[in-house]
Parts: C-alpha cells; sequence; structure tokens
C-alpha cells in the first residue's frame, strides 16, 4: 500500500496523523491480522500497537511498521506517541469508531482535535491489486469445488444444519482459512427468505435448495450462491428459475467499467419485474467483495458511485416467494474496461437431484 495515498489523507482532512482502528483497514495498510489494536500513522511515522497475545504475529506480518507492546490502556501509549511527534490533530474512522470509544479518545488523547476522516481508508479498498485478485480468485475456486463436491450430500432427509456444517467441512479441508459469512442453507419455503438462517428442517422432495456459502484465503473472501431443486422441478419453479438466470445473464453481459452500480442493478431488475415477479427481487444485485464480505461499491437502485476497473462484484439476482421458495444465482467477477472476468466457474443450468 503506497504511503503516498496515506499521506493525501492526512492534506485532505487537514490532519498531523492517523489512527485506523478497523481491522480490514489495518491488514491493508500493515499486514496485520491480529484482532486488537490500532495503527498509528504520520508522514514520518508507522506504529501498530498490540497487545501481548499478538506482538510476535505483528513483528513477522508487518516489517514496514513500528511494533509497540500495550500493557495498560492504549490511550497511555497513544499519548507518549502524540508528544512525541507534537501532534495537535488527528483522524480517527468515524464510520467505525463506535460512539463509547470516540468520547473516551476525546476524553483521554492529548490533542486539540479530533477529526473523523469517514471511510477515506476503506475507500482506498475498492479497486484491487493484482495479488489481492489472485487471492480473491482461489477464494472463489475452492468455493467452486466445494459445490460440486457437495452435490451427493442432497438429498431429501438431510437437515438444512447438516448440509451448512458438510459445505462448511469442504471448504476448510480444500484450503480455506476460515469462512467469509455464516453458511445459508435454505430449502423449500425457507429459500423464500434471502438470508435464512439453516435450520433443522429437513430438505424434501420438490425443494427447491438455496446455498450461498463463502471462505477467506489469505485474508480475502469469497462468495457465490446456488439454487437446486430436489426431485423434479415444477413449472413455476422451472420459471422462476430462468428468469432469474437470464436477468443474471443480461447484467453479466451488461456489466463493465464505467457503469454507476444503479445502471447495471437495473438491467436485472427491469426483466425480472417485466416477466412478472415485480417485488420479488427486494436487495440489491451485487456488491464488492475484498478483506470484508460486503464491501462498496454496490450494485444497487441506489449506488451512484461509478464502478472502476479492477473492482470485484457479486452479481446476485434472486426472486423469493412468500409460501413458495426463491431462487438466487451469484457469481463473484473482476470488471474490466471490456466488460468482466467471472472467477465462479460452477454451472448454471438448473440441477434436478
Amino acid at each position: 500500500m503506497s504511503h503516498n495515498k496515506i499521506n493525501d489523507i492526512l492534506q485532505q482532512f487537514s490532519v498531523e496523523g492517523l489512527l485506523i482502528s478497523n481491522g480490514c483497514n489495518m491488514r491493508y495498510l500493515s499486514g496485520f491480522s491480529g484482532a486488537a489494536g490500532y495503527l498509528f500513522i504520520t508522514e514520518e511515522r508507522k506504529v501498530i500497537l498490540t497487545d501481548f497475545r499478538y506482538t510476535i504475529q505483528a513483528e513477522s506480518e508487518s516489517r514496514d511498521y513500528e511494533i509497540l507492546e500495550v500493557e495498560g490502556d492504549y490511550e497511555s501509549v497513544l499519548n507518549l506517541l502524540i508528544r512525541e511527534e507534537g501532534i495537535k490533530t488527528i483522524g480517527f474512522e468515524g464510520n467505525d469508531v463506535h460512539y463509547c470509544d470516540y468520547v473516551k479518545m476525546k476524553e483521554k488523547l492529548v490533542v486539540d482535535k479530533l477529526v473523523s476522516i469517514k471511510d477515506a481508508v476503506t475507500s482506498l479498498r475498492s479497486v484491487k491489486m493484482p495479488w489481492e485478485l489472485e487471492r480473491l480468485q482461489k477464494a472463489e475456486e475452492i468455493g467452486d469445488l466445494a459445490f460440486q463436491k457437495i452435490l451427493p450430500e442432497i438429498k431429501p432427509g438431510v437437515t438444512e444444519l447438516e448440509l451448512a456444517a458438510k459445505i462448511e467441512y469442504l471448504l476448510k479441508t480444500n484450503g480455506a482459512e476460515g469462512l467469509s459469512f455464516e453458511t445459508i442453507v435454505a430449502s423449500g419455503v425457507n429459500s423464500a427468505k434471502p438470508h435464512a438462517a439453516p435450520s433443522n428442517k429437513k430438505i424434501e422432495y420438490g425443494d427447491f435448495v438455496l446455498m450461498d456459502f463463502g471462505c477467506i484465503y489469505q485474508g480475502y473472501c469469497s462468495d457465490m450462491t446456488r439454487t437446486v431443486v430436489v426431485g423434479k422441478a415444477s413449472q413455476e419453479q422451472k420459471k422462476v428459475y430462468q428468469t432469474v438466470l437470464d436477468a443474471q445473464t443480461a447484467a453479466l453481459d451488461f456489466i463493465q467499467a464505467g457503469y454507476e452500480g444503479c445502471e447495471i442493478d437495473q438491467v436485472a431488475r427491469k426483466l425480472i419485474n417485466d416477466r412478472g415477479y415485480e417485488g420479488c427481487f427486494g436487495h440489491g444485485l451485487g456488491h464488492s467483495v475484498g478483506l470484508f464480505i460486503h464491501e462498496n461499491p454496490r450494485l444497487s437502485p441506489k449506488e451512484r458511485n461509478v464502478i472502476e476497473e479492477n473492482t470485484i462484484e457479486t452479481v446476485e439476482p434472486g426472486i423469493y416467494i412468500k409460501d413458495f421458495g426463491g431462487v438466487r444465482i451469484e457469481d463473484m467477477v473482476l470488471v474490466t474496461k471490456e466488460g468482466c472476468i467471472n472467477f465462479t466457474k460452477s454451472t448454471k443450468q438448473l440441477i434436478e437431484l
């Protein structure tokens, strides 16, 4: 991560130092992936403050940063740095810091002014570097492999929770270091809930089974959704599935750098509405993915930001009908000047098990 961009933020907000507390931003800027601490950054100095549990990890992950072990409260150590550097104004991540932490900083830090830099550092993560893209692609490959291997396990009598556990086992035994979010397995009428939590409901003949899952590889997330039918699909199930697939295909054909997120969303949304399913697609078409699973910019009716080259976006239209079920098909793509490169390779033809 270029220190020039950090200097730009220092100048933009007229601050002499930055206090970074968002874990993903800490990792992005320094490489440090521990679960506690701060980055303290000025034009001249880059410091990681953390406790005994993470100092060895910080030393190995962040060779460009000083490591300060904090034994008591962080504010005391921060104040030492603030005095050493003669800092009067410091920027903090206003979009991430809890109000109680802000009050504590305001009371205890020996600065004249605390300035919110909002999401300035988070925004730096939107456009991905080549090495980030490699990790994202590998994470999605693990997801594809898990989907291929889970298909024989989807059968009547298996519960949603059992299926979710098996997916997570497959992810972790094929290279994932963790899950990028809680696995969603929703069958039958439960699939009408876009973010249903897996339950003890047993899968039955005729059910849609919607599976939305992702994993973490070297810090970077994957995300994919596939929906299958157990047994033979009804005509209405086929119609709903084909509509979602057509909407996704249209959006994938349309997407490229330079469009606003809302323009890309509208392509899929209009097709779904025109087919008679208006009101059944109640979420955005997609979101960016990186060190965190839901990043900006989004593909949604409200997103006026332009999607830039080398942004990662999910494309995940869905149709959800109460007391019937739902379908979502989700791929993760790299947005390019000419279109997109799809990182998700699993088949999207309707699978009847």
